[in-house]
């Protein structure tokens, strides 16, 4: 557990942007890999990488999309280093290959932001029988960091930088039912377990590759409007308070600019460089929950190590059945 004598702060804050981040930061030859980055806070988490001199991969499910994006950030930067790759988090065997040439092309992987998620969908399972919120968003960066540990592990000083949620706040990791066979299936639920699961990761990772230069964190990126929320109806978000009269998002949201500063500090802040195993907002340290606050803290069992050690055992479990 974190001391407030040891909590990490920036000069950054909610409303920074990512290039703010980013300005003065030289990522020259330094290869960066995002998940989700046709779109939303992946998308300017690239731009920002990018403009500070990274050669980035755009992984995206519709490769059309990340070209798409790729061509603009060209035209507006031109010489930025880009390259797209299709990915399907939701395929085990595809992440699968996707690790794979990525060992055998040989390219460094100094910085992985584990980006992409699905929110609040109804229920669908994986053909392995996963539920699709735990499977994406969970399961399918799992894979993907431990194919890619190889690269990352020979890139040394590396980060892996996972996007979880306030919405962590809405479950722990249900060992039990993991995957709703038992018990109704609530679409928050799944997505607070898949979040949590993202925060989790990042501390495995810290208690076991730290010492090998790997620093892991995770963070909630903010309120966003992005297309996360495609699964929602007006009526939901107006149930949920995120709509003014007019259907207008409130100020407390971000812009996608903001959303991805956190994402993009915590792949890039030199005062991060080999303390992990965290749970960042705001381009700082979250501090824990305050009864009542939905927008902010981290709750105790995204920071449990037992926790992250029981669940990248059953993830390696699962993966290895697949």
């Amino acid at each position: 557990m974190t001391s407030d004598t040891d909590r990490i702060v920036s000069r950054f804050g909610a409303r920074s942007t990512a290039l703010e981040v980013v300005e003065g930061i030289d990522l020259g030859g330094r290869h960066a890999l995002v998940t989700g980055a046709a779109g939303g806070v992946g998308a300017e988490t690239v731009r920002a990488l990018a403009a500070a001199g990274a050669q980035v991969t755009l992984a995206v499910r519709r490769r059309e999309q990340g070209e798409a994006l790729a061509q603009r950030l060209r035209a507006e930067r031109p010489g930025v280093r880009l390259q797209v790759a299709t990915l399907d988090l939701a395929d085990p065997a595809g992440v699968a290959r996707f690790a794979r040439d990525w060992l055998a092309g040989g390219q460094p992987l100094h910085l992985l932001v584990a980006n992409a998620a699905i929110m609040a969908c109804p229920f669908a399972q994986t053909p392995q029988g996963w539920e699709s919120q735990f499977a994406t968003n969970h399961l399918g960066h799992f894979a993907l960091v431990r194919g890619l540990l190889p690269a990352l592990l020979a890139a040394a000083p590396a980060r892996v930088v996972a996007v979880s949620s306030i919405g962590h706040k809405r479950s722990p990791i249900v060992f039990d039912d993991l995957h709703f066979e038992r018990r109704p299936y609530d679409k928050w639920s799944a997505y607070g377990q898949s979040k949590t699961a993202n925060a989790l990761m990042a501390v495995g990772l810290h208690l076991r590759h730290a010492g090998d230069g790997l620093t892991a964190n995770a963070l909630h990126p903010g309120g966003i409007m992005t297309g996360l929320q495609q699964h929602l109806s007006l009526d939901e978000q107006r149930a949920m308070g995120w709509l003014d009269a007019e259907d207008r998002p409130l100020s407390i949201f971000k812009s996608v600019e903001q959303g991805a500063a956190t994402s993009v500090w915590a792949a890039t802040a030199p005062e991060l460089e080999g303390r992990g195993g965290r749970y960042l907002e705001d381009c700082s340290e979250g501090l824990p929950a305050t009864p009542g606050d939905r927008i902010s803290g981290w709750a105790p069992h995204v920071r449990d190590p037992e926790a992250a050690q029981r669940l990248w055992d059953v993830s390696e479990r699962l993966l290895e059945a697949a």
